[in-house]
């Protein structure tokens, strides 16, 4: 298995927005998170190697029921100094999602396996 193989990104999104939002601007607010993440973190070793193998990027998009668990699940992370991205949509100021820069499944799955799969 590659380096890359067994690197995943997270996405977490605010259940809110994708219940009420159109989906084309929900799409939308994960694409900023994650190409912020994406930038912010790009000198990371685990996000280079994320990259060397574009066609075989592994994501999991999650929802987080509301703003509240969005921002707390934010919380967590920054006190784990899990490296991530929260999204707010300006000028509404809504937390949309978050985005976690790529890590080993292992490292980071205890932080978002309460989240379902963003149907």
């Amino acid at each position: 298995m590659s380096g890359a193989a067994r690197l995943v990104q997270y996405v977490v999104v605010n259940g809110e927005i994708a219940q009420s939002w159109p989906k084309g601007a929900v799409i939308a607010q994960c694409c900023h998170a994650v190409s912020a993440v994406a930038h912010m973190f790009s000198a990371d070793p685990d996000t280079i190697e994320y990259f060397k193998d574009l066609d075989n990027m592994h994501k999991v998009v999650l929802e987080a029921p509301d703003a509240n668990k969005l921002i707390s699940l934010a919380e967590v992370l920054q006190q784990n100094e899990i490296k991530h991205k929260l999204w707010i949509e300006q000028p509404e100021n809504v937390p949309t999602c978050i985005a976690l820069k790529p890590y080993r499944k292992e490292d980071v799955q205890k932080y978002v396996k309460k989240f379902k799969l963003l149907s």
